[in-house]
């Protein structure tokens, strides 16, 4: 008895550890979900239930002894895809009964620790090449590519330094986007860019919380009303932050 008690305990400390990463790195609730009982499942735990939202995860277990429930706290959460779809990889791997349970804990501890995150410099890169096409996107003009590129880049570059600092996102978000409405302000003031509008629009595209809206909207058409809303309330106060930092700039215009 004590031994299957023990296995049990294992069993959720996988589930619940495959959750956490893909929580973390922007995985959708319903698939959290789905993964830790498909995981439990494939170990022999076939009555498994999990309760998530963006800060926690609730996992229980129905066996022969008393049903085990434990609860994980998430305290960041963050973008990257690539683990996802690593966690996504290993799971297979355990129902299609390819690894068993030590080595899949081993990968999933190996995987939380792996920093698979672009360098700082070439997300700040990306940031201001994407900012110049998204100023192309909106209609704005080829002679303002480089200002947005400018813009969009130091713009980043601030929220990446600041969220190092503060590690609240709406502060960060803020001083990113009073960053890119100064930088744009300046450079169609000194001539360098002509349309102020076109040129912040593009810059702030980086900042605006794409995937966060997306998996709110998937939340709530299934069914999970707790998560859908809140990623749509920190979606929202996103918006409010980046708002609020180009209104600051323009009200001195």
């Amino acid at each position: 008895m004590e031994n299957e008690k023990t296995h049990t305990y294992e069993i959720m400390e996988v589930c619940l550890l495959a959750g956490k990463i893909m929580l973390q790195s922007g995985g959708e609730t319903y698939r959290v979900e789905d993964t830790m009982m498909r995981i439990a499942a494939a170990f022999g735990i076939e009555n498994s239930h999990s309760y998530v939202t963006p800060t926690g995860i609730i996992f229980s277990a129905e066996g022969a002894e008393p049903t085990k429930t434990k609860l994980i706290r998430i305290s960041s959460r963050s973008t990257d895809l690539k683990k996802v779809a690593m966690v996504n990889s290993i799971s297979r791997q355990i129902t299609n009964g390819e690894i068993n349970l030590q080595s899949a804990h081993t990968l999933l501890k190996e995987l939380e620790d792996l920093n698979v995150t672009f360098p700082f410099i070439i997300q700040v890169v990306a940031a201001s090449i994407a900012s110049g096409c998204f100023m192309i996107m909106f209609r704005g003009e080829w002679n303002d590519f480089i200002p947005s590129m400018v813009t969009g880049g130091l713009g980043y570059f601030g929220f990446l330094y600041f969220h190092r600092f503060i590690p609240v996102k709406f502060f960060s978000e803020f001083l990113a986007s009073f960053i890119i409405g100064f930088i744009a302000l300046v450079l169609v003031k000194v001539g360098v860019g002509s349309q102020l509008d076109k040129i912040i629009i593009g810059s702030v595209m980086t900042l605006v919380p794409g995937l966060l809206v997306t998996n709110a909207v998937r939340d709530l058409m299934a069914g999970h009303l707790v998560s859908g809303l809140s990623k749509g309330a920190e979606a929202l106060l996103t918006a409010f932050a980046i708002g609020s930092g180009i209104a600051v700039v323009l009200s001195y215009l």
